[in-house]
């Protein structure tokens, strides 16, 4: 009997270091019984992208196909499948696959899962390479897929995949997320946004803290934040002081965590979401004066990724995008680097991925 020969996927990849991204195929994996196929229509850029192409955490394995934050619609199930029919919209984003069998996974935090297998550069137990969303196609086990409402805005759902998720599931876990209490959001980029975005649903007060003072602008009247802290101002930082409850910090740079601890409410919590490439500075006595905490988080379970996907499509939350094409993503990654993007580039791959071959 003849051997079918697989589908070969178009995408875009990183070969080295440097970053550079072009056309590569590569083999679709085999679809088993509780997979689906998906036909990728967009795909969000994150920062982490940026940082596995070149390699800044020592991790890539080339040629890397980036892409986590995926959109895209089902074009053939598995024989087992059940939580999906082909063109369902679905979205998939950091997992790709975990053990299963552990207290996490049966928990719903997959994400803490000790064989978590990311949705790119990355290989499934069995070998098979898993390859991101900057491509036309992917095979994805439904138990890391999540529905997407009808009518919502693909494009700007898809940064919630994984930017949203990373802000709104420490929200809801560590209890910031109750009507009248005074949220912080440091820094305003793709998560930074997102989180200013899911605070304001859930009714509390949000303080972006920047060091930048062309943010206020943004902060205040496109994001309609309720106050804005220049870091970088000792007198506006000494008058915030102890007057916030948690906050989020999605800041990917080395910084030093202390100014922000010296703003939290005693018992307040700092959520460090960004992942700076080398160790922070953290002063302990502030923690320990104000019996206060640095709480991690990543990403979240799938079961919460539903939840967040459900509340955003009921609040109206969606990402600020610019929509480019596959073409263009190299000028994106360059942009990203400078942070000169208003807040999150989305790959529009479904309509751009063809010509850019």
């Amino acid at each position: 009997m003849e051997m079918q020969q697989p589908t070969m996927v178009a995408g875009w990849a990183a070969r080295d270091a440097n970053g550079l991204l072009s056309p590569f195929s590569f083999p679709l994996r085999a679809k088993g019984d509780e997979d689906v196929v998906l036909k990728i229509l967009f795909c969000g850029i994150c920062h982490s992208d940026l940082s596995t192409i070149k390699n800044e955490w020592g991790n890539a394995k080339y040629p890397v196909v980036p892409g986590h934050e995926i959109v895209g619609v089902v074009t053939e199930v598995g024989s087992s499948v059940s939580r999906f029919s082909t063109g369902d919209k679905v979205g998939v984003g950091y997992i790709a696959s975990t053990c299963r069998a552990c207290a996490n996974c049966r928990d719903g935090f997959e994400n803490y899962c000790a064989g978590l297998v990311p949705s790119f550069n990355a290989s499934l137990p069995g070998g098979a390479e898993v390859h991101g969303g900057f491509s036309e196609l992917a095979v994805v086990h439904e138990r890391y897929a999540v529905r997407i409402p009808d009518g919502a805005a693909l494009d700007r759902v898809a940064p919630l995949l994984c930017a949203g998720v990373t802000v709104y599931c420490p929200m809801r876990r560590l209890g910031l997320d109750r009507p009248g209490l005074h949220l912080g959001v440091a820094g305003l980029g793709g998560l930074g946004h997102l989180a200013v975005k899911f605070g304001k649903a859930f009714g509390v007060k949000v303080t972006v803290i920047s060091t930048s003072p062309g943010k206020e602008a943004e902060a205040m009247d496109r994001l309609a934040a309720d106050a804005f802290l220049l870091s970088t101002n000792a007198e506006q930082m000494k008058a915030a002081a102890g007057t916030i409850d948690g906050i989020i910090d999605t800041v990917s740079a080395v910084h030093d965590l202390t100014p922000l601890i010296m703003l939290l409410r005693t018992h307040g919590k700092l959520v460090p979401v960004g992942s700076p490439g080398k160790p922070v500075q953290l002063a302990l006595y502030p923690l320990q004066s104000g019996g206060k905490s640095v709480a991690g988080s990543m990403i979240g379970g799938m079961r919460e990724t539903q939840e967040m996907i459900d509340f955003a499509g009921e609040h109206g939350v969606t990402a600020e995008v610019e929509v480019i094409g596959m073409e263009d993503v190299n000028d994106a990654m360059e942009r990203l680097q400078k942070g000169d993007v208003r807040y999150r580039f989305v790959i529009d791959v479904a309509n751009t991925i063809a010509r850019a071959r």
